[in-house]
């Protein structure tokens, strides 16, 4: 009888490749990938076949930057292209990085980087209120005009000018499951829906639509798990536990939850919405599904994670 494979996903932000502390200059984005793709194939060493979602949060941003100052030359791109383009830069860096250190270990894997559009809800509320932050700080004049001529969202933004606001609909449904499913049977390292995936809706004609909208890359990341039905969903933030009391005198770590009690803490606001939040619920609703295990530590802990050293876990 052959040996079912362990398959993992994992999932880390946009500033693992692009930390604030950085200019953002490729050189610097290049040595960050081989620094992930280390911790990377430590998994892969582990047994697991994986899948990999990164956040593109800084780099869509800075995209963003780049078509305003040259937007009286080029014509601008709508957000979803942004994200596919992206995607496909972000992807290029961590499948060659990946790819390299395997090879540096004799390990005869292939990687692979997969455009992933995610199906949202046109009707999601979401839609009727923006309130994701993207891209550059606009004046107050052209801010109107952009609202103007575009109908965007603008809202000021801590003083510092205005921004465009675009929602942030939950996805539904990834578009090509079945490939992710078949690429990792096939033993294949799948690195997919990065920034939580291309946000597009089925129109009137039931025809796939591409939208202005930003999709949470745990949220996505725990739809795929529970797609592929993953073994163990890994989340990769800034912290090594998950604390109680966060900043406060009665902090205190916890090394594991079960859901009754992630969803307890949850309702008692305990994990913020712009933080651990949405991680908290997209463990959540990965184990409701019949997930087995997430895993939540940050980059540094990650080795003793995998050996219940460190790091939070969740379980049903």
């Amino acid at each position: 009888m052959p040996v079912k494979r362990r398959l993992a996903l994992i999932a880390f932000g946009g500033n693992a490749l692009l930390p604030e502390t950085q200019r953002g200059v490729q050189d610097e984005q290049e040595k960050n990938a081989e620094k992930a793709a280390r911790l990377i194939v430590h998994i892969v060493r582990k047994g697991y076949e994986l899948i990999i979602v990164h956040g593109n949060g800084p780099q869509v941003g800075n995209l963003l930057i780049q078509m305003e100052e040259a937007v009286t030359k080029i014509p601008p791109y709508t957000l979803d292209i942004c994200n596919a383009m992206t995607e496909g830069s972000m992807g290029f860096m961590l499948e060659r990085a990946i790819t390299n250190e395997l090879r540096r270990r004799s390990i005869d894997k292939d990687v692979i980087t997969l455009i992933t559009p995610v199906l949202v809800d046109r009707h999601d509320p979401a839609f009727e209120k923006p309130t994701k932050p993207v891209g550059p700080f606009y004046t107050r004049y052209r801010a109107q005009q952009l609202a103007r001529e575009k109908k965007w969202t603008m809202v000021e933004d801590a003083g510092r000018g205005y921004r465009k606001v675009v929602p942030s609909p939950k996805p539904i449904d990834i578009v090509p499951k079945w490939i992710i499913h078949d690429l990792v049977e096939a033993g294949r390292i799948v690195i997919a829906a990065g920034g939580g995936g291309i946000p597009v809706i089925l129109n009137n004609r039931g025809l796939y639509e591409g939208v202005e909208a930003v999709i949470d890359k745990d949220y996505a990341s725990s739809l795929i798990a529970r797609e592929v039905k993953a073994d163990l969903f890994i989340i990769l933030t800034g912290i090594e536990k998950v604390y109680i009391d966060f900043g406060k005198p009665s902090q205190r770590e916890s090394p594991g939850l079960t859901i009754a009690e992630a969803e307890a803490l949850l309702d008692e606001g305990q994990f913020p919405p712009g933080s651990m939040g949405p991680k908290i619920r997209a463990a959540i609703e990965y184990i409701r599904a019949g997930g087995r295990e997430v895993l939540i530590t940050d980059a540094a802990h990650l080795k003793a994670a995998l050996i219940g050293r460190a790091g939070t876990r969740i379980t049903a």
